[in-house]
């Protein structure tokens, strides 16, 4: 078998044992080391840890602020056009939702060709129709809608 054959068979291993277990594959074959066998050098970069399934505690006793995405729903408020006056409207439209809700995390950003307002992180739609509703009774937002969106886990 080729070194090339091995490694990727190895970080197959990784990506797939590293989701479910407690540790990946890379730290099982360091700890796994014993006097009759060789010794495995591995140089890598230390964001393939977070791209493998590095359990979180591992990454977070480093000191790093972990971010995990997962597909979910947002509520929209508001969608522009791509000039000044709808960057303006978003955020604007941004700091109102977060006066009213100021528990709800709001996202304004450019994803080409618009600008965009949306609030919150949920798992289901059900969980994004509650505070839709909650937005829509206050009465002072027009385009209210539950897109899907990558959302953050907490």
């Amino acid at each position: 078998m080729s070194l090339q054959k091995i490694l990727f068979f190895i970080s197959a291993l990784g990506i797939n044992s590293g989701l479910f277990a407690q540790e990946s594959i890379l730290d099982k074959l360091k700890d796994n080391a014993s006097p009759t066998s060789g010794t495995i050098t591995i140089h890598q970069d230390i964001r393939l840890d977070k791209l493998i399934g590095r359990p979180r505690s591992a990454q977070e006793s480093n000191g790093e602020q972990i971010v995990q995405k997962i597909s979910g729903f947002r509520v929209q408020v508001y969608a522009g056009n791509n000039s000044k006056q709808a960057r303006s409207e978003a955020y604007k439209i941004g700091t109102e939702v977060q006066e009213l809700f100021p528990e709800l995390q709001v996202y304004t950003q450019f994803i080409s060709p618009r600008w965009l307002c949306r609030v919150g992180d949920y798992r289901t739609i059900e969980e994004a129709d509650v505070v839709m509703r909650q937005l829509k009774a206050t009465g002072m937002f027009k385009e209210i809608s539950i897109v899907r969106s990558f959302i953050l886990l907490n």
